[in-house]
């Protein structure tokens, strides 16, 4: 198990996450990235696979989301932290609330589909949510993304 100062879990997490959402840009998928962590280990990874697997819900923290499922042999998630790139969608917070997630820390808003848009109570009411953790290398990674596609 690493040794992460809590002080900068955050962003070592968030930094774990990024690498998925590169992973998702080297596919030229939308490069939006998720881990799963509980203990203070990363148990899940995931990156947008729309185009991949043809699926609008292929979101990265629906593949996440599976595979930590998965991974404890649990739907609930009730111990865990979900660190995403971007600020989850209606679709993801509803996946994120049955889940019942302990914590959720994204990077950057999402002005057009955030979920706190349209759905600010879309989480578990038990769930605490974090924002802005590298928000601007997040925002950057998208912008360019959409940029170039342009």
């Amino acid at each position: 198990m690493l040794n992460i100062n809590p002080a900068d879990s955050d962003n070592y997490f968030m930094s774990e996450a990024l690498k998925q959402a590169r992973e998702a840009l080297s596919s030229d998928e939308v490069p939006i990235g998720a881990v799963v962590v509980a203990g203070g280990k990363i148990i899940a990874r995931g990156y947008n696979m729309t185009q991949r697997l043809n699926d609008v819900t292929a979101h990265a923290e629906m593949i996440a989301i599976t595979a930590a499922a998965n991974s404890l042999n649990s739907k609930y998630l009730d111990e865990c932290t979900l660190y995403v790139t971007l600020e989850p969608c209606v679709m993801c917070a509803g996946a994120c609330s049955w889940a019942h997630f302990a914590r959720i820390v994204f990077g950057s808003h999402d002005p057009k589909k955030g979920y706190t848009i349209y759905a600010p109570k879309a989480l578990h009411p038990k769930t605490a949510v974090t924002t802005g953790i590298q928000a601007e290398t997040c925002s950057i990674l998208l912008k360019d993304y959409f940029r170039k596609k342009r």
